[in-house]
């Protein structure tokens, strides 16, 4: 009897470890299953993230190469629209001599008329002074030699304002293509900043939670020191850097200050520099000489560029619309090295500026003029 309960005893334990090993299976394989599920998720998010940053950058590309092909073009625009106020000045000029000319030619041509009235014969058989006949006879040949001068002035006059004429109707026929190529470059740019614009709100409502926008802000922060590092490790410049310019360093951008060093960006992450917000398209200038070790596209950034001024000194500059110098050029202090713009997925044109000192950032503001 004993033998039979310990039995029965038995069986219940192991039926109630078998239940309790099936359900912690069960369990078990649904946390997997969660896993499974959140990992599939978080692949899928970072998927669809990472396709519109590429194609962020991608319409980032396209707007600066339009931006620099306005600049050029408005930069032509300047130069045929002085020419024009040139050459049209050089015309009004022009007619004014050929009015003055027109003027003494008739005033040649009538005292040559006078004289011939008069003729030497006439005025030897009146038995007037051999002297006298000898001044006239001189006076006709300057008369003559000088209506000649008059004709052929005017005639060269008139050439050279006919000549302005066909060079001022051709800097009106490019002012007027030019104008045309700006208007159409201009409706590409504001497409292609609209289409920039939609990328951006769709990448904001990807990371809208705190935590993938901390993951965000933490990886492009990371991808932003290696660029920078690699940048450094390549540069050679040989120059005294800022030391000896603190409060004197040129503002990149005269605006309005949306972030300052130092404040909150999300969680533990704070602003590593300035952001100025300014129009866009307002050049951005370069706070101090030095050398470009930086130019192009970076996630979180945009259209970034470095500047190196040597013993370890930098600052950078992003956001822009389009970089105007590249790796390797010399800049000074002041020199406009690219465009004030909104690329990187911000929400409003503005510039971001930080000051890099042996790799370490510091607050900009102390350091500006």
């Amino acid at each position: 009897m004993t033998a039979l309960r310990a039995s029965a005893l038995c069986t219940g334990v192991f039926l109630c470890l078998l239940t309790f090993s099936t359900s912690a299976n069960s369990q078990l394989e649904g946390v997997s299953d969660e896993i499974a599920r959140q990992q599939s998720q978080l692949a899928a998010h970072n998927k669809k993230l990472n396709h519109l940053q590429r194609d962020l950058k991608a319409q980032a590309t396209r707007i600066e190469t339009l931006s620099k092909r306005i600049r050029s073009a408005q930069s032509a625009l300047g130069d045929t629209e002085a020419e024009i106020e040139t050459l049209t000045k050089k015309q009004a000029r022009l007619q004014q001599e050929m009015i003055g000319q027109q003027a003494l030619l008739a005033d040649l041509l009538d005292a040559q008329y006078r004289q011939g009235q008069h003729d030497q014969l006439q005025r030897l058989l009146s038995g007037d002074d051999i002297a006298q006949l000898d001044r006239l006879t001189r006076y006709a040949e300057t008369l003559a030699q000088s209506r000649q001068a008059a004709i052929e002035s005017l005639a060269a006059t008139r050439t050279e304002y006919q000549l302005t004429a066909h060079q001022l109707k051709q800097q009106r026929d490019k002012q007027s293509a030019l104008v045309a190529e700006l208007q159409e470059k201009k409706r590409d740019l504001e497409s292609e900043q609209n289409a920039q614009s939609q990328t951006a709100k769709k990448i904001r409502a990807q990371i809208a939670s705190d935590s993938a926008y901390l993951a965000e802000l933490n990886a492009n922060k990371q991808r932003l020191q290696e660029e920078i590092a690699a940048a450094a490790r390549r540069a050679t410049v040989k120059m005294a850097g800022i030391a000896n310019a603190k409060g004197k360093l040129t503002w990149p951008v005269k605006g309005t200050l949306l972030h300052r060093f130092g404040e909150r960006q999300s969680g533990q992450v704070s602003w590593n520099g300035v952001v100025i917000g300014a129009k866009r398209g307002t050049e951005v200038k370069a706070a101090h000489a030095g050398k470009v070790v930086l130019s192009s596209w970076l996630r979180g950034y945009g259209l970034l560029i470095a500047v190196d001024h040597g013993k370890g000194d930098m600052t950078l500059y992003g956001y822009n619309q389009a970089l105007l110098k590249d790796v390797g050029d010399t800049v000074t202090a002041g020199e406009p090295i690219a465009l004030v713009g909104d690329s990187g997925g911000q929400s409003t044109p503005s510039l971001y500026f930080e000051i890099r000192r042996k790799g370490n950032t510091t607050n900009p503001l102390p350091w500006l003029d």
